[in-house]
C-alpha cells in the first residue's frame, strides 16, 4: 500500500506524554513530522519542541491530512469523536492513508468512520507507562497491534525501528489485555502507597517506608522473573499459616475499609492464581475472615 518514502511522513493528533514520547523516538529515526495537532497551540508547540519537528496545531486542521500515516494518541474517550471530526475533513482524501490510535483498550473499529473512506485502520499499543518526569525506554518494549493488513505493515515498521516487539493481538475483548497492564503497573503503585501508609501509621516516615518496602518488591519481581510464579510466592499464605492471615485481618479493621477489603480481594486471588490446592486454601481464607473479623467485634 505504502512505499518507503511515503510511510516516512507522521502526523500526530494528541500532543500528550505518548505523542510526544513516540514522536520523538520515530523523528530520530528519520521520520518526517508534520502536524501536531493539541487541545491547545501552546501545548502542541511545547510537543513539537520535545519531538524536535513538525507544525504545531490547534486542534484538528486539515494539515494533519499533509501525511500518509496518521497517528492517534489522544485520550481513550476521544478516539471516536476525533476519527468523526477527521473523516469530515478529509473525506476521500482518506484512501491511501493508514490512521493508528495508541489505546490499549479500544480495537480498530472506532476508526471506522475513515476505514469506510479507505484509510488502513489499526492500532498500536505500547506496553509501557509514560510520565511527564522524563521519557521512557521503549527498546524491548512490547506493542500490542490490531487492524488491517496494511495498518499492521507500517505498525510493525514503527515498532522494529523503535527496537520494540510487536505482538499481533487476537483476543474479542482487546480490553482484557489492558486490563493486565493495570494489575502491572496502576495498581501495583496503589498497592505500593497501601503499604506505605501502613508503615506510616505504625511510626515510620514517608522515607523510611519507601526504603523498606521497594527492596522487597524489586526482589520479589526479580524472583518472579528468575523462577516464575509459584517459586516466587512467600509470605504467610505461601506457608499455609492461615493465623497469621487472621491477625492481619484483625489489625487491618482499623484502616480505613478499602484497605481490608483490598486485602481480602487479593488474598482470594493469591489462592486462585498461586496456590497449588486452590479450593482448600480458599476454604482456609474464608474461616480466618470470618473468625477475624468476629474476634475483632468482641
Amino acid at each position: 500500500m505504502l512505499t518507503q518514502g511515503m510511510s516516512e511522513t507522521l502526523s500526530i493528533v494528541g500532543a500528550g506524554r505518548v505523542g510526544r514520547a513516540l514522536g520523538r523516538q520515530l523523528r530520530g529515526l528519520g521520520w518526517r513530522i508534520g502536524a501536531v495537532t493539541g487541545t491547545t497551540l501552546p501545548s502542541a508547540r511545547a510537543a513539537v519542541r520535545l519531538i524536535g519537528g513538525g507544525h504545531a496545531t490547534h486542534w484538528l486542521t486539515r494539515q494533519v491530512l499533509d501525511s500518509k500515516v496518521i497517528l492517534i494518541t489522544t485520550p481513550d474517550n476521544a478516539i471516536e469523536s476525533v476519527a468523526g471530526r477527521l473523516a469530515e475533513i478529509g473525506g476521500d482524501e482518506w484512501r491511501g492513508k493508514v490512521v493508528l490510535h495508541t489505546s490499549g483498550a479500544n480495537g480498530p473499529e472506532v476508526l471506522k468512520p475513515l476505514a469506510d473512506l479507505g484509510a488502513a485502520a489499526g492500532s498500536m499499543h505500547p506496553m509501557q507507562t509514560f510520565s511527564d518526569q522524563r521519557l521512557p525506554e521503549l527498546a524491548g518494549r512490547i506493542f500490542g497491534i490490531d487492524g488491517s493488513p496494511g495498518a499492521l505493515k507500517v505498525a510493525r515498521k514503527m515498532i522494529r525501528q523503535i527496537g520494540g516487539v510487536a505482538v499481533r493481538l487476537s483476543g474479542a475483548n482487546k480490553a482484557a489485555y489492558h486490563a493486565a497492564g493495570s494489575f502491572a503497573c496502576a495498581h501495583v503503585l496503589t498497592l505500593m502507597e497501601t503499604a506505605v501508609r501502613l508503615l506510616m501509621s505504625q511510626g515510620f516516615t514517608r522515607r523510611q517506608a519507601v526504603r523498606a518496602l521497594l527492596p522487597l518488591t524489586r526482589q520479589t519481581l526479580d524472583n518472579f522473573e528468575s523462577v516464575g510464579s509459584r517459586q516466587a510466592w512467600t509470605g504467610p499464605m505461601a506457608r499455609g499459616d492461615y493465623s497469621t492471615v487472621g491477625r492481619h485481618v484483625r489489625a487491618l479493621a482499623d484502616s480505613p475499609r478499602e484497605f481490608l477489603e483490598a486485602y481480602e480481594a487479593i488474598s482470594r486471588l493469591a489462592c486462585v492464581v498461586l496456590s497449588g490446592k486452590p479450593g482448600a486454601a480458599l476454604s482456609q481464607i474464608n474461616r480466618e475472615f470470618d473468625s477475624g473479623l468476629n474476634r475483632k467485634k468482641k
